[in-house]
């Protein structure tokens, strides 16, 4: 099936959505019958009958087909037929799904402000970290919040994102403007202070990437990716589309982690839901292998592209059912990755192998050079790590996918962070799914030191992502899988000197009390501003703690219904992945994650310590 393109931009001080290409709505149940029946009406194992589909709701449905598990099978079809068949299974009205921006009210919309002369001056939290070098640390200037400022933030507005049951991307913001991305692939441009839309663009899958704002030559660009690994450069005032670029040709690569910007070249991750299909009895696992693109800024042009598995994958056998298997294969880079430009270096890192033979740059930092994309060293810290999601299968006979003599996954998902230490020296941090923080001499890699944080595991140990205001490392603690509620979670203060634990947080035992779906666990994101560390729970709850003593100063509860600045129904739910923004005054953060049966939700909420 030809894939078709529906892009939809609303320009800023606009009062409606201005669909590019309007298309027929296509019958659900024809694309059921072609794309899905194979599967779901043969009692193929592991996967969920019709029957059983029909208890998702349509927006996790169409939410699972543009960025999740069936990714494979949603890159065939187009945003409308992906909804079609969503609200067809689901058993939904017609049109509930319908384009996000065409259902909202008119005064959702920024109306022009003559005032403005440059909505994009003023400070900014732009990407996944505040700066290149990720250590998602805000200044005092920049983050208008000083420490005795948190415990009185109130929610100031709050926008409903329609559509989804999990967040999508980390929020940037630049001056007046915030952008972020959706799961269902809407990308939003908003205005700080009201949440009002400046504009909105649909791309072709789930948002994930955070987007990174450039301004050279007078012309302002937003850049991120999607879940079919496309890059997109969009008119950062107005939401039009300047280039598109698809980076990877496999077809479940995708591009989960933040762009990097640096003198007109742009340094993408690519990642892939290969080791989730290999679950399937009857897939040909795995052929997926990772890697880091500079394009030119200007016209996405391909500069260089270095894979992090040198050859690529052939046949090595087949599995019980008659599927071949084939290797190596995995390493993806999850997340955004680290610059050092004073040394013409680029850092990454990297994910397990899906299949064996297993490499010696999976589950590694990597160090590449800036201009040419030539490794110039690898530091593996779990040799071995060949695993898929077959491999979660109680039964040995199910897990017909999994590789022989399997890894822990102990992935890297979150960045490496380039500190400048109190003793002059550099040191490059990286965080891993063992539960282990490392020390890295970034000139050649060499171990300075470890620390075990927490326990590691499938969701275990650090996710993604710690910060470090340069002295102290502030390290949320996942446990998702392994630990029961109140003993999941917490955070540990480690010194960037030496590694020791100078304080550690415990998770708060009673929060998840009648909650389906809810945890302690802290797998997302830290952000740190001087004296305040905060960091979000599975349990809903976002939480600022005291950077010298751990001591909670300030805690806000999402799950709860919200009334929205553009009229679409909000609940809050997990906080994952994506941690806060933090920019003149003001804090970002969305709340919602439906993955793995954790609470569901599709807000973005404003706070401020002024709620007038």
């Amino acid at each position: 099936m030809r894939k078709t393109n529906l892009a939809l931009v609303i320009v800023a001080g606009s009062l409606g959505a201005l669909p590019v290409a309007a298309q027929q709505t296509p019958d659900g149940e024809t694309i059921y019958q072609t794309n899905c029946a194979r599967c779901h009406d043969t009692g193929m194992a592991q996967v969920p009958t019709r029957e059983a589909l029909g208890a998702f709701s349509p927006e996790q449905i169409e939410n699972a087909l543009s960025s999740f598990g069936m990714r494979i099978a949603g890159e065939a079809l187009s945003h409308t037929e992906r909804r079609a068949v969503a609200e067809t299974v689901a058993g939904a009205p017609a049109g509930s799904l319908g384009a996000p921006l065409e259902i909202f009210p008119e005064n959702a919309y920024c109306s022009a402000n003559p005032n403005v002369t440059n909505p994009l001056a003023g400070a900014a939290w732009n990407g996944w970290s505040a700066d290149n070098a990720n250590s998602r640390f805000q200044a005092a200037g920049a983050a208008g919040l000083a420490a005795s400022d948190v415990p009185g933030l109130t929610l100031k507005w709050a926008f409903g994102v329609p559509g989804v049951s999990a967040s999508g991307s980390h929020v940037t913001v630049v001056g007046q403007r915030l952008f972020f991305g959706s799961r269902n692939g809407m990308v939003y441009s908003l205005d700080t202070d009201t949440g009002c839309i400046a504009w909105g663009f649909e791309a072709d899958g789930g948002v994930r990437s955070t987007p990174v704002v450039v301004d050279e030559d007078g012309l302002s660009t937003v850049y991120f990716g999607d879940a079919f690994a496309n890059v997109y450069a969009l008119d950062a005032l107005t939401g039009a589309l300047r280039w598109r670029q698809k980076l990877d040709p496999h077809v479940i690569a995708m591009i989960t982690g933040g762009l990097a910007h640096h003198e007109g070249r742009l340094y993408v991750p690519v990642s892939s839901l290969e080791e989730n299909a290999a679950r399937l009895p009857t897939y040909e696992c795995c052929t997926f292998r990772g890697s880091l693109v500079s394009l030119d800024a200007e016209n996405g042009d391909e500069i260089w592209r270095t894979r992090t598995i040198a050859r690529g994958a052939e046949p090595t056998g087949q599995n019980s059912v008659g599927a071949r298997t084939w290797g190596p294969s995995g390493v993806a880079i999850w997340s955004a990755p680290t610059l050092d430009p004073e040394n013409n270096r680029i850092y990454v890192t990297t994910g397990d192998n899906y299949s064996n033979p297993p490499t010696a740059t999976s589950d590694a930092v990597m160090a590449l050079a800036l201009d040419s994309g030539r490794i110039l060293w690898t530091q593996q810290t779990v040799p071995g790590d060949a695993w898929n999601a077959s491999c979660l299968e109680e039964k040995v006979e199910d897990a017909i996918g999994c590789p022989e003599g399997a890894g822990p996954d102990y992935d890297f998902g979150s960045s490496a962070a380039l500190v400048n230490r109190p003793d002059g020296d550099s040191i490059l941090l990286a965080g891993q799914k063992s539960g282990m923080l490392f020390g890295l001499d970034p000139r050649d890699g060499d171990l300075l030191w470890q620390r075990a944080v927490g326990d590691g595991g499938v969701l275990g140990g650090i996710e993604w992502g710690f910060a470090t205001d340069g002295e102290t490392a502030y390290v949320a603690i996942s446990g998702a899988f392994e630990k029961a509620a109140g003993e999941a979670g917490g955070v540990v203060a480690v010194d960037v000197t030496d590694g020791s634990v100078l304080w550690s947080a415990p998770p708060v035992e009673d929060s998840c009390a009648n909650r389906n779906g809810c945890n302690t666990a802290q797998p997302g994101a830290v952000t740190v501003i001087p004296g305040v560390a905060f960091s979000g729970s599975l349990d809903g709850h976002l939480r600022a703690y005291d950077s010298g003593t751990g001591e909670v100063i300030w805690d806000f509860d999402t799950v709860r219904e919200f009334g929205t600045v553009n009229d679409v129904p909000a609940h809050g739910g997990a906080l994952n992945g994506p941690g806060v923004a933090i920019a003149d005054g003001m804090l970002f953060v969305s709340s919602g994650y439906s993955s793995f049966g954790y609470m569901p939700g599709n807000v973005l909420l404003a706070f401020s310590v002024d709620d007038n």
